[in-house]
């Protein structure tokens, strides 16, 4: 079984934490930063389901500052999230727990089965955003089924629990679905929602010994600093030259550990 205290060595961690400082950025431009932390963990030397936990707890604090960047398009909203909020804990948890009881055999199996996934949602992630966009134009704004929006973005947040690339892509599909609200608003409560997902998840995994800490703070610190440096280039960057090599990667990744 993996432990915590696994050794990793000096290039081990510039390894991650560069890993990290690129995944950072690559979320602040165009999402997707996953598929360049965990390969990393898994190749100096942790186990899938230890990579994915580490890479969860870690990449929490990018989650804060995404929130906060969009914080104003919540207003008016408390309502929406008081009824979004729970769902979102409650399926991150259960994401949590399934992949605990996954084993680390069956995870790994399934690892080119996931990364495939999320690689075709930010694959979909313009479409999605254009989908909404057209909506919004041929119709005022309503409450749409509001009813159904807990459901459906309680199990968005089971996936992000689980393994959770690409969950922003899954959240505004979802939300998009069942409320009417702008983007600019659908944006936000995605992020809102994708935090306590992860939040949720990774006070749950805090609880494993699957955590490798000194990894995690080498990547906490990385992604923060990669997150500034996207967000001081967002308008500068193609982002959707930067989501289609983003893809690129993810499908040459799927088939890598198919083929491992």
């Amino acid at each position: 079984m993996f432990e915590s205290s696994l050794s990793l060595g000096l290039f081990d961690f510039l390894a991650i934490g560069a890993a990290a400082v690129a995944a950072g950025a690559v979320n602040a431009l165009a999402g997707g930063g996953t598929l360049l932390t965990f390969p990393v963990l898994t190749a100096v030397g942790l186990p899938a389901l230890a990579a994915n936990i580490t890479n969860t707890v870690a990449l929490c604090p990018g989650h804060v500052g995404a929130t906060l960047a969009q914080s104003a398009a919540l207003g008016g909203q408390r309502a929406l999230l008081l009824r979004l909020l729970p769902a979102g804990v409650l399926g991150g948890l259960l994401g949590g727990v399934l992949l605990l009881h996954t084993g680390e055999r069956t995870f790994a199996n399934i690892v080119p089965l996931l990364l495939l996934f999320s690689s075709l949602l930010l694959a979909g992630q313009d479409r999605v955003r254009l989908f909404l966009q057209e909506r919004e134009r041929r119709r005022g704004t309503n409450h749409g089924h509001i009813h159904l929006a807990p459901l459906i973005v309680g199990l968005a947040a089971i996936y992000g629990g689980y393994f959770g690339a690409g969950l922003g892509v899954v959240l505004v599909a979802a939300l998009g679905i069942v409320v009417d609200l702008p983007l600019a608003r659908i944006n936000a409560l995605k992020q809102v929602v994708a935090l306590v997902v992860n939040v949720a998840a990774a006070v749950f995994f805090l609880f494993s010994d699957l955590v490798h800490w000194p990894a995690a703070a080498v990547m906490a610190v990385g992604a923060l600093i990669g997150g500034a440096v996207g967000g001081h280039f967002a308008t500068r960057v193609n982002s959707t030259a930067l989501r289609n090599g983003m893809v690129a990667i993810g499908l040459v990744l799927s088939v890598v550990y198919f083929v491992g």
